[in-house]
């Protein structure tokens, strides 16, 4: 079985397109047997011939001389000659045709030794041809069994490998991207932390619903989120309720300056004081409305009396803020920055006015409404991030991870806002994502600023797409997967849904968290102090206690609830079943470099994420699709733990499966899980050892 990481400290950004084991390509070819040397027919026969030619003159001798000894044997049988003269004929002519014969033996046994040894280095040379062979195919084997097992680990292979943030890297920056790549960046990695146990809140003031596929995907694992839709839900929020008089002077003070570009600290300690004068003539813990009604009593704007009958203030509070400054020039200046004061701060009046009790969540969203204005995102923005702020550097400090906060459209904060939310994130230990749709000078000043990771995702704009390619830098060639551009364009980059709000009466958020899974969970309340929005102690030991026995099986509950939940889980899914489809995602669609015109074309999830890692900077080409998570080629380990794996084979590993069933056991080079292993194919046995010492077919 896969070993699972600890999920409870990994941040999985998206998925990396890999594959480790290049394909092998054909088969290694059978070797072709040489022509088998045997003995040349036509050597032979001119050898005969030659010797033929040769002993022509002796064979005339030898013929001439039987017939002339014939010759006088008749002659001297009839009396012609004499039988001394016809003796001596016969014996010459004896003697010439044994001298003349025994040289014709001597030629014929001459070509018979030269054939013989003909024949034997001929059998030489065919034993040695045939051990080279045996040789030969002895290696082709060796390179077939070879060539299957890395065929096997080829089609076997993981193609996408998680890409997770290092440790000590407590904030990601999200440059650029539209609202679906945002929606596919945030189910990726808040399905992952909710399945490790961990807890999430999402500020979402892009004001496009970005938050709706993790809400599904919650519902679909049990969890009940809670959801509050601005500036409708402000009555229900508590947060940044309960402060203390210079945080909540603080809170309204920055909440007040979001509006303005970057001011002077001068301008904003003035509106500080102005905001605690107020707060201390109120007394005890005033709310915002009762500060904006302050305001307008020192600006005397309005009729205090109305304030007075509504119960923000009272009459003698009233008195004492009117003749709190005088009249000349320089207090004129103080009266008409309150009454700026009082025209932003207004719109918070609502702010925990109808505070709802709610069960505990491990999903919060607090999101911008459609119909908010441009003043009024900016104003809800700044109070949420500021109020938050304020709660964060409260916190002792937990462990890393349990606790992410992700802010959407964050390029609409001050830069001096999105500090000090990152410097309250890193005290104490919470993850923070901060996604920004364009790159204005304040936020280009701030990626990847301290122990920040950095993600760009299409850039539209070209001045941004190339201040992103000079910080990655041109040199950098990445690989495109088929699927990521498929599935970029069948998910559209707008919806039709909107938030709904789940804080709209105690007994509809009683009656749905009783239609729960039955868990055992917490049902704590919320509090005046906002910790709604925050993991509580003991959320966080009893997520401690149960991570572990989640770690098993806490992929293939993320795969089969984004798969089913998701808008990009439900398309990746329908692409997987299709085999041309699923043929096409399994390929890699080209390769680029990191220019300024490729950053404006990247698909709608594909994202370039750059960090500090302990051999240096680090550029990976991620996709963000959540859906990839249940593909059967993707697996949770990133590309260096699983190069960090131990191979099959070794000791205590095992016996490696056999493909071909021949017993030559092939190493697997990575130990897979069992729900995902596949049975190896059937290659066949291997080729036959040929004898060429018999006639083939």
């Amino acid at each position: 079985m896969e070993v699972m990481p600890d999920s409870m400290d990994r941040l999985l950004v998206g998925y990396q397109y890999v594959t480790p084991h290049p394909e092998p390509g054909p088969p290694p070819r059978r070797p072709t047997p040489p022509e088998q040397e045997r003995l040349n027919p036509d050597w032979a026969a001119a050898q005969l011939r030659e010797e033929s030619l040769l002993n022509r003159p002796l064979k005339a001798v030898f013929a001439i001389a039987v017939a002339i000894g014939l010759a006088a044997i008749a002659l001297g049988a009839g009396g012609w000659l004499g039988v001394l003269l016809a003796g001596l004929g016969v014996i010459c002519c004896t003697l010439i045709a044994a001298v003349s014969g025994y040289a014709i033996w001597q030629g014929q046994r001459a070509l018979r030794a030269r054939l013989a040894d003909e024949r034997a280095r001929v059998g030489k040379m065919r034993a040695a041809q045939e051990s080279r062979l045996f040789a030969w195919q002895a290696e082709h084997a060796a390179r077939v069994r070879e060539w299957r097992a890395l065929r096997f680990a080829y089609e076997h292979q993981k193609r996408w490998y998680a890409v997770c943030v290092p440790d000590g890297v407590h904030r990601v920056d999200v440059a650029g991207g539209t609202l679906s790549g945002w929606s596919a960046m945030l189910t990726t990695v808040g399905a992952n932390r909710l399945a490790a146990g961990g807890e999430i809140t999402v500020l979402d003031l892009s004001e496009g619903s970005v938050a709706l596929d993790l809400i599904g995907f919650a519902r679909a694992s049990g969890v009940d989120p809670l959801v509050w839709v601005l500036p409708e839900d402000l009555s229900r929020l508590d947060l940044g309720t309960g402060l203390a008089k210079d945080a909540l002077a603080d809170l309204l003070s920055q909440v007040a300056s979001g509006t303005d570009d970057e001011g002077s600290a001068r301008d904003l300690s003035i509106e500080a004081a102005i905001l605690e004068r107020v707060i201390d003539v109120l007394g005890g813990q005033p709310t915002v409305a009762s500060v904006a009604a302050g305001l307008r009593a020192l600006a005397q704007v309005g009729n205090p009396r109305d304030d007075a009958a509504a119960g923000l203030i009272t009459s003698g509070q009233a008195d004492r803020l009117t003749a709190m400054f005088g009249r000349d020039a320089t207090d004129r200046v103080v009266l008409e920055r309150a009454w700026i004061l009082e025209s932003r701060l207004r719109k918070l009046a609502a702010v925990g006015t109808a505070p709802v009790p709610l069960p505990r969540s491990a999903l919060r969203v607090v999101a911008l409404g459609q119909r908010v204005g441009a003043v009024g995102s900016k104003v809800l923005g700044t109070y949420l991030t500021v109020a938050l702020t304020h709660l964060l550097r409260e916190m002792q400090p937990g462990r890393p991870g349990q606790h992410t906060l992700f802010v959407l459209g964050a390029d609409k904060l001050r830069g001096d806002t999105l500090d000090r939310l990152s410097d309250a994130c890193e005290r104490s230990a919470t993850g923070l994502v901060l996604a920004y749709r364009s790159i204005p000078p304040h936020v280009r000043q701030r990626l990847g600023r301290g122990n920040a990771a950095v993600a760009f995702m299409r850039l539209g704009n070209a001045e941004d797409a190339k201040a992103a390619s000079e910080q990655l830098g041109t040199e950098h060639r990445f690989v495109l997967s088929q699927l990521t551009e498929t599935i970029g364009v069948s998910v559209t980059d707008t919806t039709s849904s909107a938030y709904t709000s789940t804080t709209g009466s105690v007994s509809s958020s009683a009656s749905s968290w009783s239609q729960s899974d039955g868990l055992s969970r917490s049902t704590g309340h919320g509090y005046s102090d906002g910790s709604l929005l925050l993991p509580s102690r003991a959320s966080f030991s009893r997520n401690v206690q149960t991570s572990d026995s989640r770690s098993t099986s806490e992929s293939e509950s993320v795969s089969t609830g984004v798969s089913t939940s998701t808008a990009w889980g439900i398309t990746t899914s329908k692409a997987a079943g299709d085999s041309e489809s699923l043929a096409l995602a399994l390929q890699r669609s080209r390769e680029f470099l990191v220019e300024q015109h490729e950053l404006q074309q990247l698909p709608a999830s594909a994202m370039i994420v750059t960090y500090a890692g302990p051999a240096g900077r680090r550029v990976v080409m991620a996709d963000a699709n959540p859906g990839i998570g249940g593909l059967s080629a993707a697996t949770p380990l990133t590309l260096e733990e699983l190069r960090s794996l131990p191979v099959a084979g070794s000791a205590g590993s095992g016996a490696a499966q056999d493909p071909a069933g021949d017993g030559d056991a092939l190493p697997r080079p990575v130990s897979w899980r069992s729900g995902n292993d596949r049975p190896p194919p059937n290659l066949g046995p291997p080729p036959p050892r040929l004898d060429w010492r018999k006639r083939q077919p």
